[in-house]
C-alpha cells in the first residue's frame, strides 16, 4: 500500500474515533446548567465570602447580582432560598435579628426553607427537624460539640454553632469549635464575634489571664482589617 493511501486511512480512523467520542458525549451529557443558575451561585458564594471576610462593598454588590439573576426566573421560592443563605452567614457571625427579606417571601417558600428559617432563629419545633439539611439535623438533635465537629463544611459548622448559641445550648466547647473554625478559614467577621464572646465569658468568670490572651487575638484581627 502506498504511503498516501496509508495516511488517508489513518485520517479516516481518527475522524471515526472522534465521531464516536462526540456521539457518546451527546448521548450521555446532561442538559446544560442555565446561565442564571451558574451566575447566581457564583455571586452568592462571593457575597458570603465577602461578608465573612468583612468586605461590605463586595458583599452588597454580589448579593444584588445574585438576586438579579434569581429574579430572572420569577420564582419567589428560589429567591427565599437565596435570602436564607445570606441570613445563615449572619448567624454564623452571631448576627442578631429576623431574616426580614426571607420573611417577606415566607408564604411562597417551600417547607424545608421555612423550617430552616425557624432553625436559624433558634426556635425550630422538634417535629420539623427532619426537614433540615442532614448536617444541621444532627446538631439540632444533640446540641453538642461532637456533632458540630462532624460537620465538614466550615460555614455550616459555624451556622450550627450560632444556632446553638441563640437557643442557649452553646457550651464552652461549642464556642471553642466555632472560634477555631473561623480562625482556620481566616474569616474576620465571625472570628471577631466569637472571640469577643469568649472575652465576655472569661471576664464574667473572673479569668483575667484568659481574657487578656483573647484580647490580644482580637487586636491582631483588627489590625489585619485596618491594613486591607
Amino acid at each position: 500500500m502506498k504511503q498516501s493511501a496509508i495516511s488517508r486511512l489513518r485520517v479516516l480512523g481518527r475522524l471515526a474515533a472522534t465521531g464516536c467520542a462526540l456521539l457518546l458525549v451527546a448521548c450521555s451529557s446532561k442538559p446544560p446548567t442555565p446561565d442564571w443558575q451558574m451566575n447566581a451561585q457564583g455571586a452568592a458564594h462571593k457575597a458570603a465570602e465577602a461578608y465573612l471576610s468583612g468586605n461590605a462593598r463586595v458583599e452588597q454588590l454580589e448579593w444584588d447580582r445574585a438576586r438579579a439573576e434569581v429574579a430572572r426566573t420569577g420564582r419567589p421560592d428560589l429567591l427565599a432560598r437565596l435570602e436564607l443563605m445570606r441570613c445563615a452567614a449572619q448567624v454564623a457571625s452571631l448576627g442578631v435579628g429576623p431574616c426580614e427579606r426571607f420573611e417577606a417571601l415566607r408564604l411562597d417558600a417551600a417547607a424545608p426553607e421555612r423550617a430552616y428559617a425557624d432553625y436559624l432563629a433558634g426556635h425550630l419545633p422538634q417535629p420539623q427537624v427532619p426537614l433540615l439539611p442532614e448536617a444541621q439535623r444532627k446538631v439540632a438533635q444533640s446540641g453538642d460539640a461532637a456533632a458540630l465537629l462532624g460537620i465538614e463544611d466550615p460555614l455550616s459548622r459555624l451556622v450550627a454553632a450560632g444556632v446553638l448559641l441563640q437557643s442557649g445550648r452553646a457550651s464552652p466547647a461549642v464556642i471553642s469549635v466555632a472560634t477555631d473554625t473561623a480562625s482556620a478559614q481566616g474569616w474576620r467577621r465571625p472570628l471577631l464575634a466569637w472571640l469577643l464572646l469568649q472575652v465576655q465569658r472569661a471576664q464574667a468568670a473572673g479569668d483575667a489571664d484568659t481574657a487578656a490572651a483573647l484580647r490580644r487575638r482580637v487586636a491582631i484581627v483588627e489590625q489585619g482589617a485596618a491594613l486591607r
